[in-house]
């Protein structure tokens, strides 16, 4: 009877989760079918599928990268997103180790600092921020990676810190008795080891610069540099004018490349937010 209870119980959460699922998955649906339907039927019909007198084809997705000229934006965000990961995953995995390892009141402190950073909001630091961006002349692609870094540290540092501290300090001794120093110990040891984190902090950080839209229109100097976020808010012109096609069609090949490397590497997610939680 209690297995009949279970099963019902199942069945009934199954369908509860997958309407869930729907009412999120949803909106890209629209945005998917709208990006083939004329502008003006995006407007008086936004949920009616594309029929014989709305649809276009692919002219909103042809139209659009002539208009934001994707392929400059896509190198930006591109180069952007990659470079920024890569400081955030060698720089965050560093300190993480470092302060997990040395125990006193610096790295204390500086660990109380990465978690501080978490919580507060970005809108109490957002004018400070481009004020001191443009003093430094950080409002170019190389620039912006320093400032991600900042940003990306706190999330980064906190997840690293609990995965260290589940590995076995008897490791890393073993590694300075044969002769190992403290970077050779790092980069041949500890860093192999931190494989399934690193991939989770990579997810995590990729997801959130590629699809960045404030911080780089307050640092960037978008007359010369457009991530694609930026270019696409350019479809909109005077007066409140928008092309919507362009738009939907310009929103549908921006989030593509996103969710291909999340589906890709989804299955280290889990593994790499638990692997930390309790120390072995």
């Amino acid at each position: 009877m209690s297995n009949v209870r279970k099963a019902k119980h199942g069945g009934l959460l199954t369908a509860i989760f997958a309407v869930i699922s729907l009412v999120y998955v949803m909106p890209i649906i629209i945005v998917l079918y709208n990006s083939f339907k004329k502008k003006i039927f995006i407007s008086n019909r936004p949920f009616a599928l594309p029929d014989e007198k709305s649809f276009v084809g692919f002219e909103n997705y042809i139209g659009g990268i002539e208009k934001i000229q994707l392929p400059q934006a896509f190198g930006y965000s591109l180069f952007i997103t990659v470079c920024s990961v890569f400081v955030i995953i060698l720089c965050t995995s560093m300190c993480a180790w470092y302060i997990t390892r040395v125990k006193n009141m610096f790295t204390s402190g500086m660990y109380m600092l990465f978690a501080f950073s978490m919580i507060v909001p970005f809108q109490m630091v957002m004018f400070t921020l481009s004020k001191i961006a443009d003093m430094l002349h950080l409002g170019n692609p190389i620039g912006i990676i320093i400032i991600y870094l900042g940003f990306g540290a706190g999330l980064a540092v906190f997840m690293f810190c609990g995965f260290v501290k589940s590995i076995p300090l008897e490791i890393e001794e073993a590694a300075m008795i044969d002769g190992c120093t403290p970077i050779q110990t790092y980069f041949q040891i500890v860093f192999p080891v931190m494989k399934p984190t690193a991939i989770s902090v990579s997810i995590l950080e990729a997801m959130w610069v590629w699809n960045d839209y404030l911080l780089p229109y307050l640092v960037l100097d978008i007359r010369k540099y457009k991530t694609i976020p930026i270019a696409i808010q350019y479809l909109k012109g005077g007066y409140g004018a928008i092309d919507m096609g362009a738009m939907m069609a310009m929103i549908v090949l921006a989030i593509i490349p996103i969710i291909v490397f999340y589906i890709v590497c989804q299955k280290y997610i889990i593994e790499g937010v638990v692997a930390g939680a309790v120390k072995g």
